[in-house]
């Protein structure tokens, strides 16, 4: 499509080093914008990376019509620029959308107009090892107006960041009891905004024990395992994967996820997603049974868990002991950066 192109004057990136940089601090020098009013999406543009001018009315801040995306591009050693399956994020975005009764993107307007952005800013993408450069496209209403109902107008964009791991050593995780995550019939299925803001205040509570993350246990009997943070976790018992189903829409549906199944499947595991009790786990652990335990999502791919914390009762795994999480985690590195054969055609050429 048409897409209006406007440059930045000069670049921010050569006062930048890329090596080792922390997740979503920095930003390129161009975003993309859209508006829709009026039943259509029109003023599609690339622009300087610049603030935005907002009415304090808008009902983006008020009423939380809020979503967004977490993809990743990477560039290998010939300096291809390739994206990580982004196909799979533009459907799941519309999937938030139409729960949060938000208009969905046109296919054009979030793949042509991400391609043409990060081939303008494609030099921000750092070639480190395991560095990469985060794509985050969001949607925010923007009436005017204090209300409670679906906005008419909203705003499109879409920004990149360079950033290294989103973690550098395994997770230590507390799991919580009290607080919730998301409960059948709400929008934990989907990236809505609010997801990550109602999830603070017992991450907040965890972080001052010492813990890493929380994982989420389910919203009635505070029995069955969710989601680890913001991200997807998976165990692996004497060789079978076990991850928490889908069913009750209380849990994200990961790209990073999708991959991990795929790959994990394709190593000759057995695959079961289905609830997971705490009492399971903590039984194979005091069993002896072969344990490896890590969470999939695009800002940290695969991250290694070294502990899960119980009320009192405390699992220390063995990482160096973990076989088939460390192969999926190279494996899944390498086809990211092209080091390996993409039989499953994930990455999408820029």
């Amino acid at each position: 499509m048409d897409i209006k192109i406007s440059k930045a004057e000069g670049s921010k990136l050569k006062n930048l080093n890329l090596v080792n940089i922390p997740f979503g601090r920095y930003f390129s020098d161009h975003m993309l914008e859209a508006d829709f009013e009026n039943g259509e999406w029109k003023n599609v543009e690339i622009k300087p990376y610049q603030p935005l001018v907002l009415s304090p009315s808008i009902a983006a801040i008020h009423y939380g019509q809020s979503i967004f995306e977490g993809i990743k591009a990477y560039k290998n050693e010939e300096g291809e620029a390739f994206i990580f399956r982004p196909e799979d994020n533009f459907k799941r975005f519309n999937l938030s959308a139409e729960r949060m009764q938000m208009p969905t993107i046109p296919k054009e307007i979030f793949m042509d107009g991400m391609r043409a952005l990060i081939d303008l800013d494609r030099n921000w993408i750092p070639q480190h090892e395991n560095s990469s450069l985060y794509i985050r496209p969001f949607m925010f209403a923007t009436d005017e107006m204090i209300g409670v109902r679906p906005s008419d107008n909203y705003k499109f964009m879409i920004i990149l960041s360079p950033t290294g791991p989103y973690y550098n050593e395994p997770l230590r995780i507390y799991i919580e009891e009290k607080y919730v995550r998301a409960a059948a019939g709400g929008v934990g299925f989907v990236k809505a905004a609010g997801n990550y803001g109602a999830s603070l205040y017992a991450t907040s509570k965890a972080k001052k024990l010492g813990f890493d993350q929380v994982l989420w246990t389910d919203a009635v009997e505070h029995k069955y395992v969710q989601e680890c943070g913001a991200m997807n976790i998976f165990f692996i018992i004497d060789n079978i994967v076990i991850t928490p189903d889908l069913s009750m829409g209380t849990i994200l549906n990961g790209v990073t996820r999708q991959s991990a199944i795929t790959l994990l499947s394709d190593m000759g595991l057995t695959i079961e997603e289905r609830p997971l009790s705490i009492d399971e786990i903590i039984d194979a652990y005091k069993n002896g049974k072969s344990i490896e335990v890590f969470v999939a999502g695009t800002a940290v791919t695969i991250a290694l868990i070294k502990e899960l914390q119980y009320k009192d009762f405390s699992m220390k795994f063995d990482i160096e002991k973990f076989e088939h999480a460390l192969l999926l985690k190279k494996w899944l590195s390498d086809i990211r950066e092209t080091k390996c054969a993409d039989k499953y055609n994930w990455m999408w050429k820029i």
